[in-house]
This record gives C-alpha cells, structure tokens and sequence, in this order.
C-alpha cells in the first residue's frame, strides 16, 4: 500500500508529486487545501518517499497503486492533483478509472511524449558513494557537480535520510530508476478519454506545456481549462504557491 499524509476533513482529494520528489514537497499546500474544505490524501508514489520499492516502474502499475489506494480507503468521487511525472500518473488514472475520478487538476505537464532530460541529475545522484559514509555536505557538494541549480538540488538532497546512525542514503529507488528512465516520457495511449472538468496549470517560464500542444489535450480531455502561471517554472506550485492555489481551489469549487 502506498504510504500517505491524510488530513482535513470533505470530499476526497489526492495529490501526487514527479520524478524524485515526495508528499513532503505539497506538506504546505496540503494543509491549505485542508482548511479549504477537502480530506486531502498526499501520496508517495511506489518507488518514491516512504512508499514501497519495486522492480516494476510503469505509469499502469502506478495508476493501479492509486486505484488500490482508493478502495482500501473506500474513496470515490475524489478530486485529482498531479505534478510533472504524478501528472501522468493523474490522467492514466482519471481515464482508467472515471468512474472513480470527479476532476482533475495537472501541473506542468501533457499527455505527450517526452524526450528523457534527467541524465545530468541521474548522474549526480550516481556518482555519490554512500558506502564511504558521505555527510549531508559532501553528498550536496557530489551533487552540485552535476546539478548547479540550488533548487533542484536542495529538492533532490530532501530525499536523503539517516538509514541508520552515521549512514545516509536516499529515499527513492535510484537503481530501477536507472533501469527504466525511459518510462517516465511515455505518452498517454490516443484512445484514453475523460469527460469530466479537467485543468491544466501550467509555469509560464516552463516549455512542458506549449500553446501547440492545447488541441491534443483537448482530444483527451474535451471539458478543459488551461491556465499560466507567469514568470514560473517547472515547479510552479513552488514559486507562486499563492496563484496556484487560488487557481486550483476556485476550480475544484466551481
């Protein structure tokens, strides 16, 4: 069963974080939506944060651990959140499971493939040692070689942990990740369809979501709205957590 932060008290609603991230990264936003009304369930997605390691690493094996979730916890009509990779796991979901799924909100990312991008990142995260007993400064210093954006890294470096005193080692499952990277571009089949309210939110510094791309969103997801975040990023809920959630809280109460 996938690990989970619940609170608030209403209708259901889940959020899933991207590639390398955790529940912790939305513990902020979580809250607000919270107090806005909604029982909000932030996910570890398998091979993520505190959830479960696994060989396999598909978007099908993640939506079912979504589906798996929601049954063991008797949630139905839930409202949907998905960054960057949880995006995808948030419209396989919504489109296997509609019958589950009310609206869906994604963030920063589209149905379509993507070429891979994280090998700079991939290799950062490899070239560190653990069995030489690194502290939290020489893993950032390993990693700031590869990635020298502050934030990423920071966002990259919440993932380490204290296996035991003395040993770091990092939440995610570095390994499978290298094996099946490739995954994490996949595009959503064509024949996928969810007929329910759908947004998409989009960093209006980010290149995941082009103007072009609208009219394919539209074949999957024909009752949409797109909205920007101006001088954002990839992590837009990050930058302008105010806009994004007065975005996204004025859609889920429509």
């Amino acid at each position: 069963m996938l690990y989970s932060k619940i609170e608030g008290e209403g209708k259901p609603f889940i959020i899933m974080h991207g590639f390398l991230g955790m529940s912790d990264n939305w513990k902020t936003l979580a809250a607000q939506y919270a107090e806005a009304g909604f029982q909000v369930h932030v996910l570890d997605l398998r091979n993520h944060g505190r959830s479960f390691h696994s060989d396999e690493f598909t978007y099908e094996a993640m939506a079912k651990d979504v589906f798996e979730y929601c049954q063991a916890n008797q949630l139905n009509k839930i409202d949907i959140l998905g960054h960057s990779m949880g995006g995808k796991v948030a419209m396989l979901f919504a489109t296997t499971y509609p019958e589950i799924a009310d609206k869906l909100i994604v963030a920063d990312i589209g149905p379509k493939f993507y070429k891979q991008h994280h090998q700079d990142i991939l290799a950062g995260l490899n070239a560190v040692d653990f069995s030489v007993k690194p502290s939290r400064n020489d893993v950032e210093e390993i990693v700031a070689q590869y990635v020298p954006d502050f934030g990423t890294r920071q966002f990259l470096l919440k993932n380490l942990y204290w296996q035991e005193p003395g040993q770091l080692a990092f939440r995610f499952n570095l390994a499978v990740f290298n094996n099946n990277l490739d995954e994490i571009g996949k595009p959503l089949a064509d024949n996928l369809v969810f007929n329910q309210p759908t947004l998409f939110i989009r960093g209006g510094n980010s290149g995941y979501i082009l103007d072009s791309d609208f009219d394919a969103i539209r074949q999957h997801f024909p009752d949409v709205k797109f909205e920007t975040i101006p001088n954002a990023g990839h992590w837009l809920h990050a930058e302008n957590p105010k806009m994004f959630f007065e975005l996204t809280t004025a859609f889920l109460k429509e």
